[in-house]
């Protein structure tokens, strides 16, 4: 039997401001209303489906935060009536009100699409030009089921154009109302037993780069490393101790599962998963082969659990099958629906025949939500193929990692399970290029004045561990509009503020010259 496991991992970078309480930037909101609910929505139409959502507990504080008013300067700046924008207001709506897919989404907007090209084409934009785009952009960030099936939301969408202020207003609001259902949705869906919800440490830290960023030279031995290294193995332990008691608050129970960030992993962190209690990880197949010293992709060893059997306890690790995942995750959007369907599934059949009689766990880990904005209305029209196809399969059994061990312990072990993540079983991604360097070392010197500092406060610890998630290095020097150099700028000023030091000089310019 094939059995399938399908892990979403859902996760936003840290935009909330510590000191002003305003979100710096929208995405945990507009994902909200354009992912993270109509995923579950979608799995609950198939009951035989069964899927892991793996959530990052930042996230998920985030989405609470605006369910308890946080703001964001996009919210703002479309609340704000067309009439009373000032120049400024006007520039930034140009710049920013145009952040969404053109070709799968602005497209089959006629009014949207009015208005970018109008932008392109430098042209000049009427008060009614303005209210309409505030009205389009927040509304085409809604998941088209829920503006089909929100009376509000249709009765909006069915103008068109030449929207009111009080059309706006109740986009705004129901993306409000879209947001609060996200964690009970979750809840229900797990306590009725159709989805696994597994965690990522707390604020999506590379964990064996905050063990050690020599950890990184494991990987790749000809990574540059910071002059000043990162070595704060209690930090890592944290993230994930307060990433299972965050989501035994919110869910009544212990997680069982972990994604690591960025599927990254190294011996040293095993410990402290295993001291956590969680029972399962998931990785790339690339740490797999490379911790098996395995040169050849052995699909034998790839469909199976391995056991981590340590000192202080044991860990299960399954590995995603890269090509599969990344198919969902970068190609399929340019097929037609059920070209692509079929495609996997003939995969699955493919993989089936080789391991004819014998029972095999096939693992799909993929992000959860950046791919649908290339898909055709938003995705569902694959999934609810895709679902369907592997519900009226005969040979598949979709299955969530708890539920495989369950029947299927382990039996193959990894006596060192190598460092490395899912972009080429290293960390490049986060460290290794100058900006990416300077980046570590920046916090390497602000954790350091952590250290001196007499009695920090909550909120300073906070603020650090904000400061050592993944996305910070993940975009240092590759940051498209500056917009995440500034947030960890922002970051790490507000640090220094919180230890009540004058933040460095070099905090008021770019990574990048």
């Amino acid at each position: 039997m094939l059995n399938l496991a399908i892990i979403y991992h859902m996760h936003q970078p840290y935009y909330k401001n510590l000191l002003t309480q305003e979100s710096d930037l929208p995405w945990v909101r507009l994902h909200g209303v354009k992912d993270y609910l109509d995923m579950v929505q979608i799995a609950q139409k198939y009951p035989r489906m069964k899927i892991t959502f793996n959530v990052v507990p930042s996230l998920f504080e985030q989405i609470e935060d605006y369910n308890l008013g946080l703001k964001d300067k996009f919210m703002l700046l479309s609340r704000k009536p067309a009439d009373q924008l000032t120049g400024a207001d006007k520039d930034f709506i140009l710049q920013n009100f145009f952040s969404i897919n053109p070709d799968k989404v602005i497209a089959f907007s006629p009014r949207y699409f009015q208005l970018y090209a109008k932008k392109r084409n430098w042209g000049q934009f009427s008060q009614t030009d303005f209210l309409d785009l505030q009205v389009c952009f927040n509304l085409s960030w809604i998941d088209p089921s829920f503006r089909k099936s929100m009376p509000q939301l249709k009765k909006v969408c069915d103008k068109e154009r030449f929207f009111t202020e009080e059309d706006k207003q109740v986009v705004l609001d129901q993306q409000l109302e879209i947001l609060k259902q996200i964690i009970p949705a979750y809840k229900e869906a797990q306590n009725n037993g159709q989805i696994e919800i597994s965690v990522t440490p707390y604020y999506h830290p590379i964990l064996p780069l905050l063990y050690n960023t020599r950890t990184a030279k494991e990987a790749n031995k000809k990574t540059v490393l910071p002059v000043e290294g990162f070595n704060y193995p209690q930090d890592a332990k944290y993230q994930i101790d307060n990433a299972v008691e965050f989501y035994k608050q919110r869910f009544g129970s212990a997680p069982l599962g972990m994604w690591p960030s960025e599927e990254a992993v190294s011996e040293h962190i095993v410990p402290y998963i295993i001291e956590s209690g969680i029972q399962w990880i998931v990785s790339d197949e690339a740490i797999l082969f490379k911790s098996l010293k395995s040169k050849k992709r052995d699909t034998t060893l790839l469909y199976q659990p391995h056991l981590l059997k340590r000192k202080n306890g044991q860990l299960n690790i399954v590995f995603r099958d890269r090509n599969l995942s990344d198919l969902i995750g970068f190609n399929y959007h340019q097929m037609k629906e059920e070209d692509a369907v079929n495609n996997f599934m003939h995969h699955l059949e493919n993989i089936n025949k080789a391991f004819k009689g014998k029972e095999i766990l096939v693992t799909i880990a993929l992000d959860g939500e950046n791919a649908w904005e290339f898909y055709r209305n938003d995705g569902h029209d694959f999934l609810n193929l895709f679902y369907k196809r592997v519900s009226e399969s005969d040979f598949v059994k979709p299955t969530t990692v708890a539920d495989y061990l369950k029947t299927n312990p382990a039996q193959q072990h990894i006596r060192r399970l190598s460092a490395g993540s899912w972009i080429y079983g290293e960390f490049g991604k986060w460290i290794g290029n100058p900006h990416k360097v300077k980046a570590w070392e920046w916090l390497a010197h602000a954790r350091k004045a952590m250290q001196k500092t007499k009695h920090p406060s909550e909120l300073a610890w906070k603020q650090m561990y904000i400061l050592e998630g993944s996305d910070w290095f993940w975009w240092a020097g590759e940051d498209p509009d500056g917009s995440f150099d500034r947030l960890y700028r922002l970051h790490l000023t507000n640090f220094y503020q919180l230890i009540k030091q004058e933040p460095p000089a070099y905090l008021r310019e770019p990574l990048v010259p």
